[in-house]
C-alpha cells in the first residue's frame, strides 16, 4: 500500500472522530473528505461525483417523497385511529405502539413515521394514564426493527444495495432479500422489547410546563356531510384533546354550554374550545373539523395544504383595532382567518366572532403562504410567526395507502426497478394531490443525502488505494480464516460506528472492507453485505446512534443513561441473534 492508501485511511479516521466528536455536522465532515480526495487526485472527478448519480441515493430521495405522501395525506393517522385504543398495561401499550409501527416501518422511511406517532402517543399517553417514558423508546426500536425487513424499509440499506451494485456489477438484492433476515431478528426483538421494557424504563411523569402556553379562545366548525356529523362529542374524540376544552357549542343562534359527551354533532356546528397554539394543531387534524366563518365568503379551509397557521400580534398603529373580528373582515383585508385570539397571555371570553380587537391581541390565523412575507414589516402588526403547521388531506389517505402498495408490488413482482418504481411512486404522490410541490421539497432530508453521496468518495477511495485490502486483512487474520468469526467481528465493527456516526457513513465506509475480505476469504459476500445492513440499523445503545433515537429522547423525558442502560444489551442481544439468523439462513 502506497501513500494514497495511507492517506485514505488517516483521511477517514480524521472523519471518524471529528464526526464522532458531535461537534461538525456529518455532512460536512463528509463533504470536506470528498474535496480533499479529489483536490488531492486520489480519485477523479467522476468517482468523486459517482455518489450523486448513485441510484441507492436517487431511490432514497424519492421515497422521502413518498413518506411525505403518505403523511401529508393523513395515512398513518387512519393508522393510529384504528389501532392504539385503549389498553389496560403498559406492555399492552408498548405493544399496540410497537406492532403496526415495525409493519409500516418495513415499507416507509422511519423519521417520518415516528415523526408523526410522537404527538400522537403523546396525547394518547395522558389518555390511557401511562408516563411517556414507557412509550417512546419502543416507538424507536420498533421503527428500527421494522427498517430492517425490507430492502425500502430504510435508506441504509438502499444505499448499501447501490454501492454493492457499483463496485461489483452485481444487479444487487430484490426488495425481499433483506426478509429472510430481517423477520426473525424482528419478531425475537419486538419479543424481547415487550418483555423486558415495561420494568427497565423509566417511570416518569409528563413535565411539560404549561404557565408559559398563551392561552386561546379558539373556535372552528364542524363540516358540512363530514364524518363528525351525527357523532357525539365523546366518540368524535373531542374529549380526549391535549390541552383544549371544549367551551361551547354555537348552533342555529343557540349556544350550549357545559356541553354534555353524549352531545350529537351537526354540520355547521360552531365548537368554541379554550386552548393554545402548540394544541390547535391536533384539533385540525381531526377530519371533519374546518376553521369556522365569520363572514359570507368561503372558508380558506380549502386547498388546506396551501396555507398556512401563523401567529401574529396587533400594533398600536393597526387598522382594524376597535373592531369586532367579524367586521374585520380579515379574509378581504389580508387573505386570513381568524382561528383564535390571546389578550395578556389569557383567553378572552366570548364569542370569537364579536371580540373587538385591542393593541397587543395575540391572533392564531390560517392564512395563505404569501402572508408572512408580505405582511412582516407591515404596521398592522407587531410580530408575525409562522407556526409552518399544514393539516393532512384525510380525502386522500386512503390513495396514498394504494400509491405505496402498487409501488412496493411492482418493484416485488420484477415489473420495475427499484428505482423506477420509487421515482413514479413520489411522482403520483404529487400528482395526485396526497402531498405539494412544497412539502415534496421539505420532505428531502438534504444533509442525510449529501452524507450519503459524499461517502461514496471515501469508499471508493479506500477501495481503490488498497486501504480497504489492507483492513480486511486485519480482518481476516483476526478471524482466523473462521467464516462465523469473520461475520461477527464485521458486525461488531459497523455497530460501533452506527453508534458514533452516522448509520449511513458507518455502512458505505465499511462495504469496500467487506468486498474484500470476502474475495481474500473466497467466500459469498451476500450474508456480511446482510449483516452490514442489520448492524447499521440495529442502533439501540444511544440517542446519537440513529435519528428516531434522538427524535424520542425529548418527548419522553430521558437521559443519556436512560438508552445505555435498555440499548447496550439489546445492541449485543441482537446482534448475537442476527448473526445466528444469517448463519442459519446462509449456512455459514
Amino acid at each position: 500500500m502506497d501513500w494514497h492508501g495511507w492517506f485514505s485511511l488517516g483521511l477517514a479516521g480524521a472523519a471518524l472522530l471529528l464526526m464522532s466528536s458531535g461537534r461538525y455536522a456529518p455532512h460536512l465532515v463528509m463533504m470536506a473528505a470528498l474535496v480533499v480526495l479529489s483536490a488531492s487526485g486520489i480519485i477523479g472527478p467522476e468517482q468523486a461525483l459517482a455518489g450523486f448519480s448513485n441510484p441507492g441515493l436517487i431511490t432514497v430521495v424519492a421515497l422521502f417523497v413518498v413518506a411525505s405522501g403518505v403523511h401529508h395525506s393523513g395515512g398513518v393517522d387512519l393508522l393510529v385511529h384504528y389501532i392504539l385504543g385503549s389498553p389496560k398495561t403498559v406492555r399492552g401499550a408498548q405493544a399496540r405502539i410497537a406492532l403496526p409501527v415495525t409493519l409500516l416501518s418495513g415499507f416507509l422511511n422511519n423519521t417520518p413515521v415516528v415523526a408523526t406517532m410522537i404527538p400522537a402517543v403523546h396525547a394518547w399517553s395522558r389518555k390511557i394514564g401511562i408516563a411517556p417514558s414507557k412509550l417512546m423508546i419502543p416507538l424507536s426500536y420498533a421503527a428500527i426493527f421494522g427498517g430492517t425487513l425490507t430492502l425500502i424499509g430504510t435508506s441504509t440499506n438502499l444505499v448499501v444495495n447501490g454501492q454493492y451494485q457499483q463496485l461489483t456489477g452485481e444487479e444487487g438484492f430484490s426488495i425481499f432479500a433483506i426478509t429472510q433476515v430481517g423477520l426473525p431478528v424482528a419478531i425475537i426483538g419486538v419479543a424481547v422489547m415487550l418483555l423486558v421494557l415495561p420494568r427497565m424504563l423509566p417511570d416518569r411523569k409528563d413535565q411539560q410546563k404549561f404557565g408559559s402556553v398563551k392561552e386561546f379562545t379558539l373556535e372552528v366548525a364542524v363540516a358540512f356531510e363530514g364524518p363528525l356529523v351525527g357523532k357525539s362529542v365523546g366518540e368524535a374524540g373531542l374529549r380526549e384533546l391535549d390541552r383544549l376544552y371544549l367551551v361551547e357549542i354555537e348552533r342555529d343562534g343557540s349556544v350550549v354550554t357545559a356541553v354534555p359527551s353524549e352531545e350529537r354533532l351537526r354540520g355547521g356546528d360552531r365548537l368554541v374550545f379554550a386552548g393554545d397554539t402548540q394544541a390547535i394543531s391536533d384539533l385540525l387534524r381531526i377530519n371533519g373539523i374546518v376553521p369556522s366563518v365569520h363572514d359570507d365568503e368561503p372558508s380558506l379551509s380549502k386547498d388546506r395544504a396551501e396555507r398556512r397557521l401563523v401567529e401574529a400580534v396587533l400594533s398600536p398603529q393597526s387598522d382594524v383595532l376597535g373592531q369586532t373580528i367579524r367586521d374585520a373582515r380579515f379574509r378581504d383585508r389580508y387573505g386570513a382567518v381568524v382561528l383564535a385570539v390571546a389578550r395578556g397571555g389569557e383567553r378572552v371570553p366570548g364569542n370569537l366572532g364579536n371580540i373587538r380587537l385591542k393593541p397587543g391581541d395575540v391572533l392564531l390565523l390560517e392564512a395563505r403562504p404569501a402572508f408572512v412575507s408580505r405582511q412582516r414589516y407591515n404596521k398592522d402588526f407587531l410580530l408575525i410567526n409562522d407556526l409552518e403547521t399544514e393539516a393532512p388531506r384525510h380525502d386522500r389517505a386512503w390513495l396514498s395507502w394504494g400509491i405505496l402498495l402498487v409501488l412496493v408490488g411492482l418493484a416485488a413482482c420484477g415489473i420495475m426497478t427499484m428505482l423506477n418504481a420509487a421515482l413514479v411512486g413520489a411522482f403520483v404522490m404529487i400528482l395526485s394531490g396526497c402531498c405539494t410541490v412544497g412539502q415534496a421539497q421539505k420532505a428531502v432530508d438534504v444533509p442525510v443525502i449529501l452524507t450519503i453521496a459524499a461517502s461514496f468518495a471515501m469508499g471508493g477511495a479506500l477501495e481503490q488505494t488498497g486501504a480497504a485490502s489492507y483492513l480486511a486483512g486485519a480482518v481476516f487474520s483476526l478471524s482466523d480464516g473462521h467464516t462465523l468469526l469473520a461475520l461477527l467481528l464485521v458486525y461488531l465493527v459497523v455497530s460501533v460506528l452506527t453508534e458514533v456516526i452516522t448509520n449511513n457513513a458507518a455502512a458505505v465506509l465499511i462495504v469496500p472492507v467487506v468486498l474484500s475480505l470476502t474475495s481474500a476469504m473466497g467466500v459469498d459476500s451476500e450474508p456480511f453485505i446482510i449483516a452490514v445492513m442489520m448492524a447499521a440499523s440495529a442502533s439501540f445503545a444511544t440517542p446519537l446512534g440513529y435519528q428516531t433515537n434522538m427524535m424520542v429522547f425529548g418527548p419522553g423525558g430521558y437521559r443519556f443513561s436512560d438508552f445505555v442502560r435498555v440499548g447496550l444489551p439489546m445492541n449485543v442481544f441482537i446482534g448475537l441473534v442476527t448473526v445466528g439468523v444469517i448463519s442459519v439462513v446462509y449456512s455459514v
